[in-house]
């Protein structure tokens, strides 16, 4: 737990702030519409004017799809924005042609034009979609939301609350996002960072509860850049998942959490802050506490605590029994400022830091900037793969898989929880394994989405 006095609260200052084969569906029954469009939403504090944003259905974040698990997800998504676009679910392990990755699964769907999303919620848990063409830009602009996917049986908890926490580059002078999409700082260091943090788009998120009463927070790392890491006070809780998938049984909450872009995480609180008094979900900074959320106290859901929470139930996901003869796959990172990238090969064609830099690409994955006409890997129907991950570089990455779930192994070789997305600090090692069990073409990328668009992208190829 945290001390009080560790958190800052916010103010209202600005310091608080290769060509595929066209795929478009033609309709089928009507589809509930997902709008992409821009539109003035008071994302900064009141003092503020309103500030133009890329959202979908003229939310920032977008609207919360919510569906059960074992249905399907249907959006006709409509593209009203001066630049092509495309739709992700982050974290669903559906169709290959459904992933929403333009120039992989499908063509950006062209400003005015409209595509039938149509995929399998197989697994519960807690996922978001997001632009998935000129991500650093789009997604930056507010083009994600939440999206979560419920158990058949509902688990005991009082409320379910989803949580989108993101940062904005704003001009304090005139409130709006700044233009600095492609700033050479940003591709070739940590990443484009923001000087307003938000929870679901709101400076101050507050959420009055009980005391005794019991949240299930779904928390959604959506920045694009910026690690979140995370306290609680007045809250005592418990891991209940990581990217979606449950964990076996659940963790007591530590005293601090970190989330990289991308990441979410699943969390069972019970209110033990007095009536009168305020929890919090605090972020830490720089060795500063500061308010993430708040959550005043008032009333008693019960006289008493319940008990520790029981397991989630968990996903239906592919054994690693083949792991002793598991396909070895390397991926090595490097590049970026202070790095020792003196050349790789970018559009097939061997080329020199200057002229990488010039065309702003800055990080390659085993020597290769960008994404190539050859996968990182192709790997048959089932097959086990086991991947190094080598962050030769100085600067954290988190690396999204799509399509599949891995397992981090221990250094005593024991698999880890599932996971989606992998947060690599500077010069560490990792060892993950997963099972192929998703034919198609799968994305493989940082998500630093600064790092995506200046050479941090590749992808793995599973056949049936």
């Amino acid at each position: 737990m945290l001390s009080r006095r560790s958190f800052i609260r916010a103010s209202g200052g600005a310091a608080a702030m290769a060509a595929l084969p066209a795929t478009v569906a033609r309709a089928k029954a009507a589809a509930p519409e997902l709008v992409a469009r821009e539109y003035a939403v008071q994302l900064l504090p009141p003092d503020y004017p309103e500030t133009s944003v890329w959202g979908y259905d003229g939310q920032a974040p977008g609207p919360e799809i919510r569906v059960m698990q074992g249905d399907r997800i249907a959006r006709r998504f409509v593209n009203r924005l001066p630049q092509a676009s495309s739709v992700h679910w982050h974290g669903l392990r559906a169709e290959n042609a459904m992933d929403g990755v333009s120039g992989l699964t499908q063509d950006a769907v062209p400003p005015g034009e409209s595509f039938d999303y149509d995929l399998a919620a197989e697994d519960a848990g807690t996922f978001w979609y997001h632009s998935h063409n000129r991500s650093a830009e789009q997604v930056a602009r507010g083009l994600y939301g939440p999206l979560i996917v419920d158990e058949p049986t509902p688990p005991d908890v009082d409320r379910d609350v989803t949580l989108m926490l993101d940062d904005w580059r704003v001009d304090p002078k005139t409130g709006q996002i700044t233009q600095d999409f492609d700033a050479p700082h940003d591709l070739s260091h940590g990443g484009r960072l923001g000087n307003f943090i938000s929870t679901n788009g709101e400076a101050a998120y507050q959420l009055p509860v009980r005391r005794n009463e019991r949240l299930r927070l779904r928390i959604v790392n959506a920045a694009n850049a910026r690690l979140f890491t995370l306290g609680i006070q007045g809250l005592d809780g418990w891991l209940m998942a990581y990217d979606g998938m449950p964990v076996t049984s659940p963790e007591p909450m530590p005293e601090t959490l970190t989330l990289g872009p991308g990441q979410r995480v699943d969390l069972f609180v019970d209110v033990i802050a007095e009536e009168g008094e305020e929890a919090l979900l605090g972020r830490i900074d720089q060795s500063k506490g500061y308010v993430q959320a708040a959550f005043p106290v008032s009333g008693r859901a019960s006289a008493n605590r319940r008990p520790a929470p029981a397991p989630l139930p968990r996903n239906r996901t592919p054994d690693l029994a083949g792991l002793a003869d598991a396909a070895t796959l390397r991926l090595e990172m490097s590049g970026g400022a202070m790095g020792s990238m003196r050349e790789a090969i970018w559009k097939g064609s061997s080329r020199n830091a200057d002229e990488l830099m010039e065309n702003g690409q800055f990080w390659a994955f085993n020597g290769l900037v960008g994404m190539t006409e050859t996968p990182l890997a192709r790997l048959s129907l089932g097959q086990v793969a086991r991947m190094t991950v080598v962050n030769d570089t100085v600067f954290p990455h988190a690396m999204h898989l799509h399509g599949m779930h891995f397992r981090v192994l221990a250094q005593d070789g024991t698999p880890g929880p599932l996971r989606d997305t992998l947060l690599t600090a500077r010069g560490e090692t990792h060892e993950i394994v997963f099972a192929a069990d998703n034919p198609g073409r799968w994305a493989f990328h940082c998500h630093m989405l600064s790092h995506a668009a200046s050479g941090m992208m590749t992808w793995i190829e599973v056949t049936a």
